[in-house]
């Protein structure tokens, strides 16, 4: 059912924060970085860049992340109530794909002065393909991609194209974040579809380590606890 009031939107949106953020407050959360000033709650952080991850494992960063990052929420029906809920979360957001409202998307970037997040094969897949947007993105705004690995111990699954994961409460999530990764500016279509790949192939190793890691409940060399942004406690103001 398509939701178009913007009353009951909104209200569902603070609903969908508040579960999120009291269910990720329960999860054991444990990072590997390759280089830790990637992460823009480090001290010493100081270069946007664009954060990639798997449409799946959207919920992973929802918990620990917000401030001073950007969410590009595709045009789909189902955008604004995905908007309304990453605000009350701290996220700013700008609509926009590669293929509806890109043009108005990256300009609507350019002003953010933030960090960007793409659920790299979402909205509609297919699983674990990168789209050649996030590639494109990186070369025109010149701003390097940052794969980022997430799982969850044993989550719910749904059954839709990503496989969609649902954490158990007080659960183990683990995350392995490369390093940046440079995209050279103005690429033509060959050229990005090489970059897509070799960025394709970093995200499924991250992926991959992340869901070994979560799964075997091991010690890793380097892990530390995943540091986290603190929520606001009301709805922050639209970027845009």
């Amino acid at each position: 059912m398509k939701i178009t009031h913007p009353l009951l939107t909104k209200a569902l949106g603070l609903f969908g924060a508040t579960v999120i953020r009291a269910l990720t407050g329960t999860l054991d959360y444990r990072i590997v970085y390759h280089d830790p000033l990637v992460d823009p709650v480090h001290p010493r952080f100081r270069r946007r860049g664009i954060y990639l991850l798997w449409h799946e494992y959207l919920i992973f960063p929802l918990g620990v992340r917000g401030k001073g990052m950007t969410v590009l929420i595709s045009q789909h029906r189902d955008g604004e109530l995905i908007t309304q809920v990453l605000r009350h979360l701290r996220f700013r957001t700008v609509r926009g794909s590669s293929t509806r409202g890109g043009v108005l998307a990256l300009r609507r970037m350019l002003l953010t002065h933030s960090s960007l997040i793409l659920a790299s094969d979402g909205p509609r897949g297919p699983h674990r393909h990168l789209a050649e947007g996030s590639i494109f993105l990186a070369s025109r705004l010149q701003m390097p991609i940052v794969c980022m690995g997430f799982a969850f111990d044993h989550p719910w699954r749904q059954d839709s194209w990503d496989h969609f994961a649902i954490p158990r409460p007080f659960s183990r999530a683990r995350a392995v974040i490369s390093p940046f990764v440079e995209i050279p500016a103005n690429l033509d279509r060959d050229r990005i579809e090489h970059h897509r790949l070799q960025v394709e192939r970093i995200l499924n190793q991250v992926t991959q380590e992340a869901e070994s890691w979560a799964e075997s409940g091991k010690r890793r060399r380097g892990e530390m606890p995943m540091l986290r942004h603190q929520p606001a406690p009301q709805m922050c103001r639209p970027a845009a």
